[in-house]
């Protein structure tokens, strides 16, 4: 065939296969044009799961009477001019193709009033046949209505799924972009049936309740606000904790400047850091908003614009790593809701004694720390609750009915009672397992052995970092054959490497040694770590695995050092490793993401016995 020049129609439903994928990917591109004009109240009306009808309307800026032929032309756009606006982009959209190619696969009707004229314009396009603008009623704002999605392409029309399917798509379309914007109201009708109305948030508390009406009311429980700011850079969002981690990666949502993205690079580095916390091969859940100069991220990078590129990817990596691991650091005693010990549903809260700074309360939470020592007398004072129910008297025990009706005796409590920590007091141990606690909201429960194993890996890490990583030089050097790329690593990283104890020099063109390890890693295989850490660096994802390596043995150590079951305790020694746990970061899950604590409320008690009802 000879070469020609496509026809105008065929050119623009190319350029709909690579824009409209389905109902959803039409509506993503109205909503964001929306958005661009400023738009403060978007409606989107869907009939059919958007086949028969997509309707957008909005109280943006509007569009001009004599600039509708040029919105549904090919390359014609209000949000760039220059390649200097290219680079740096604050707008949703800025190709100009999104309107023609809609309009090439469908019959779309554009109505739209700029604030200041009397009336509005329409005017009307069918399979890329554009009509005149005629005169039409209509507040300021937009409204574009597409109708019969690929009626004259029936080959993409087949591809279309069911109506819910599609809808469910559009759903999930229009939360990621309420996630996005918070300023915005946005509701969505099927069939003339309201889906959701998610009003404007200007402050946290309204921002947190639209995050529970996109991710559920379970996750804004388990969520924590964070927020941190650095060197242009800022991020903030709200954390899911361990214990509300998935099977699959549907609730990671992650925003740049405003803009929804599906990219590797953060959600590897938020990922990162949920490393010591996060079980085996669950996964986050998380809300993440990433702010930074326009000029340093690429959205000019996919079609649907759902990927990106930064400029200082190791910089942006490690700042989201660390912010995440930082924030899903924080202690229990940093708390700000911590209650004070007043009258608590009607009765004043037990307290059992405190550990003090020396005597037999700190011996006993020595001897726990060290996992010995200590036990005879621990195990002389305890009552065995594995042990079957065989009163050694009965003498003395009042009648049951006598019991359960007697006047009870008041609380010995200190009038200058301190306030409740946040996980209480310790009342006893149950099953050799779990310590149970009474703070002001209700009873919580410790698994002993998980809550231990977290605070004795934390101490072992911080002592780590106070020495730096120890090495050890190796006696007989490994000697790697790697590519050009790779030895040009080690040298670039040489003092990072060095850093982490690895002694690495290049001794040709493709060719490096390793003189020496860190002393934790003395006997593991030098070789494959090694390449495995060059493959990293290449990637960008810096020195994190000999790190992470680092921390797998931490991890072990600490888990055969922590209390084990059976070992029964004394209410001193509960209570000091309540506050060990309060003063510890990460301590709600242990180090291989199994929670260490839950409560229940008396709330939850209450229903649960019925009371009030």
């Amino acid at each position: 065939m000879a070469i020609r020049i496509l026809p105008s129609q065929l050119i623009d439903q190319i350029a709909a296969g690579e824009v409209v994928e389905r109902p959803a990917s039409v509506v993503k591109e109205l909503v964001e044009n929306s958005l661009d004009a400023g738009a403060r109240s978007i409606t989107v009306d869907v009939e059919d799961g958007g086949a028969r009808l997509i309707r957008v309307s909005d109280d943006g800026a509007g569009i001009a009477r004599d600039e509708l032929p040029l919105a549904l032309s090919r390359h014609a756009t209000s949000k760039i001019a220059t390649l200097d606006d290219l680079e740096s982009l604050v707008s949703l959209g800025f190709r100009g193709e999104a309107l023609p190619s809609i309009a090439s696969v469908a019959r779309l009707t554009l109505t739209s009033r700029v604030a200041g004229d009397d009336h509005g314009w329409q005017i009307v396009a069918s399979g890329g046949e554009l009509g005149a603008p005629r005169p039409a009623a209509r507040a300021p704002g937009t409204t574009v209505e597409v109708r019969d999605l690929f009626f004259n392409t029936p080959a993409r029309r087949k591809f279309q799924r069911s109506e819910k399917t599609e809808l469910g798509h559009i759903d999930a379309t229009l939360r990621n972009l309420a996630l996005a914007r918070f300023d915005v109201e946005l509701e969505l009708t099927s069939n003339g049936r309201t889906v959701f109305v998610l009003p404007a948030a200007a402050e946290r508390e309204g921002r947190e309740r639209r995050v529970a009406q996109v991710c559920g009311d379970s996750f804004i429980e388990h969520a924590r606000y964070f927020s941190r700011a650095i060197e242009g850079l800022t991020i903030s969002g709200w954390l899911a904790a361990p214990a509300f981690s998935r099977a699959q990666a549907d609730m990671q949502y992650t925003f740049v400047n405003d803009r929804f993205v599906r990219d590797k690079l953060l959600r590897h580095a938020v990922r990162l850091g949920y490393r010591d916390v996060l079980f085996q091969a669950r996964q986050p859940a998380y809300v993440v908003h990433l702010t930074l100069d326009p000029r340093r991220v690429d959205v000019n990078a996919h079609p649907a614009k759902l990927e990106i590129r930064f400029r200082d990817s190791q910089l942006v990596h490690d700042f989201v790593f660390r912010s995440v691991e930082a924030a899903l650091a924080s202690r229990l005693e940093d708390a700000t809701d911590v209650a004070s010990a007043a009258p608590v549903h009607g009765a004043t809260l037990a307290r059992a004694p405190l550990p003090q700074g020396s005597g037999g309360a700190r011996q006993a939470h020595l001897a726990l720390a060290a996992g010995g020592g200590g036990r005879d007398s621990v195990r002389d004072a305890a009552i065995d609750s594995r042990a079957p129910y065989r009163p050694r008297q009965t003498a003395g025990y009042l009648p049951l009915y006598e019991r359960l009706h007697a006047r009870p005796k008041p609380l010995d409590v200190p009038a200058d009672a301190e306030p409740v920590p946040p996980l209480g007091f310790a009342l006893a141990q149950l099953a050799g397992i779990y310590v149970l606690a009474q703070n002001a909201s209700g009873l919580i429960i410790v698994d002993m052995h998980a809550a231990h194993e977290r605070i004795t890996y934390e101490r072992l890490k911080s002592a780590l970092a106070a020495q730096r990583l120890q090495s050890r030089a190796l006696l007989v050097p490994v000697v790697l054959e790697v590519s050009v790329r790779e030895a040009d690593l080690v040298e670039q990283f040489g003092p990072e490497l060095a850093a982490v104890g690895l002694d690495v020099v290049r001794r040709g063109p493709t060719r490096v040694a390793v003189n020496a390890v860190p002393l934790l890693l003395d006997g593991e295989d030098v070789e494959p770590m090694m390449r495995d850490l060059l493959s990293d660096l290449a990637d960008g994802e810096g020195l994190g695995r000999v790190e992470a390596r680092t921390n797998e043995l931490l991890a072990t150590m600490a888990c055969h050092a922590a209390v084990r079951a059976n070992r029964r305790l004394t209410l001193e020694e509960m209570n000091a490793l309540l506050r060990e746990m309060e003063r510890t970061e990460r301590s709600e899950a242990c180090n291989h993401g199994r929670p260490t604590w839950t409560s229940v409320t008396l709330e939850e008690l209450d229903r649960l016995f019925l009371r009030g009802q």
